[in-house]
């Protein structure tokens, strides 16, 4: 099993700066990507970014690319999510995500992926 803890949430103003941290533990070493996700007050949990294991490869939504970053810590098993301009439009419940085999930087279905964390608020006001 893999557990994944996110932080560093909290609220900021349009066009301000948040970094989003999610620490992996357990059976890391089966992982073979991360990602996030985020979802808003009644609305699908959408894809936002996804991250090899080794931290090579990257892949963003479109609504996100050139504002968001994800890269990977100094500690091997944690994952950042920089994010930067934010927007009204980027207030959501922000997940952390992880899978095994086969799973693609790419992959922006939820079934896709295996773990889950709790999730952290990210509020942007206007």
């Amino acid at each position: 099993q893999v557990q994944l803890v996110e932080s560093g949430g909290g609220l900021v103003q349009a066009g301000g700066s948040l970094r989003l941290s999610c620490a992996a533990s357990g059976r890391t070493f089966t992982l073979y990507g991360m990602g996030w996700f985020r979802q808003a007050p009644g609305k699908e949990r959408e894809f936002v970014a996804g991250m090899s294991w080794s931290g090579g490869r990257t892949a963003y939504s479109d609504s996100v690319k050139d504002r968001f970053t994800m890269s990977r810590g100094n500690a091997r098993s944690t994952v950042h999510l920089q994010m930067n301009s934010l927007k009204p439009e980027d207030t959501a419940v922000y997940y952390c995500a992880a899978g095994g085999p086969g799973l693609r930087v790419e992959a922006a279905r939820r079934s896709e992926y295996d773990y889950w964390g709790q999730g952290t608020q990210v509020t942007v006001s206007s």
